[in-house]
């Protein structure tokens, strides 16, 4: 069976609950990462592990553990990007399904609007975190571990 890692600074409020509950469901060895102290909900399946502070410090933890099939919950793009090379699988907290076909885009995306930003551009940035992206979480999540669990 696969292991789950969690990219934990970040990790929206409103889906802990939901991960849990599929975590403890279907019994998925879960690490979550961060460079604090995180806690996503009570369960023996889950194991918290805290990095030095620095930027992408979490992210090389997680890449340096990650095994070919395993599964990463994270936001931070060039993260998912590296777990596609590895041959695993990145979903973000919106529920997007980053995939081969999907992840230089946003790659690309990402890229640019750093670009844009480092210009002196005031961008927007993404909009606040919903209950509709927590559904949409769900679902993806829930349809992943569906297919991957059999």
């Amino acid at each position: 069976m696969f292991k789950m890692y969690v990219d934990g600074d970040a990790f929206p409020n409103l889906l802990k609950p939901i991960l849990v509950k599929q975590i403890e469901r279907l019994k998925i060895k879960t690490i979550v990462v961060s460079n604090k102290k995180i806690n996503i909900g009570k369960s023996d399946f889950v194991e918290y592990m805290i990095v030095d502070a620095g930027a992408d410090e979490a992210d090389n933890k997680i890449v340096e553990m990650l095994e070919e099939g395993d599964l990463v919950i994270t936001a931070d793009i060039p993260l998912a990007d590296r777990t596609i090379t590895k041959n695993a699988h990145a979903i973000d907290h919106r529920g997007e399904l980053y995939s081969v076909d999907n992840i230089k885009q946003y790659l690309a995306m990402r890229n640019l609007m750093e670009k844009i930003r480092e210009s002196g551009e005031i961008t927007k940035g993404p909009k606040p975190f919903s209950s509709k992206d927590a559904e949409l979480f769900a679902n993806q999540i829930n349809a992943f571990l569906t297919k991957h669990t059999k």
